[in-house]
């Protein structure tokens, strides 16, 4: 079986290095595109230009922190037994487990009843 990280690392580095599609006119190219999408074709484009530098820090980072995010994730279990995280006026955050009549009531198609 193949480690999650290794697959992680190859799926970011076979989007980071996709080329882009061949460019139409720039008449029609500049026609309809927003800001949002010239501002996340520069990012990947600066991304896929420096994916072979990162490329050694992601698998430095994959190997100090897998073993920590796994041991994190067995502690923490099913992520969706938790409402999501709640900021207090002091700065706090917290975040509830759910109760077991929360998590049933979510199981339940809504309408349905439990015989």
């Amino acid at each position: 079986m193949i480690p999650r990280y290794l697959i992680l690392t190859a799926t970011v580095l076979a989007v980071l290095g996709a080329e882009p599609a061949a460019a139409q006119d720039t008449s029609e190219e500049d026609e309809g595109r927003s800001l949002i999408e010239d501002g996340a074709r520069l990012l990947f484009e600066g991304l896929r230009d420096r994916a072979g530098e990162m490329e050694p820090a992601l698998r430095d980072f994959v190997e100090q922190m897998g073993p920590a995010l796994r041991d994190l994730m067995d502690k923490v279990g099913d992520l969706s037994a938790y409402h999501p995280p709640e900021v207090l006026p002091n700065g706090d955050i917290i975040i509830r487990r759910k109760t077991p009549q929360e998590l049933e009531a979510e199981r339940l198609p809504e309408g349905e009843i439990e015989i």
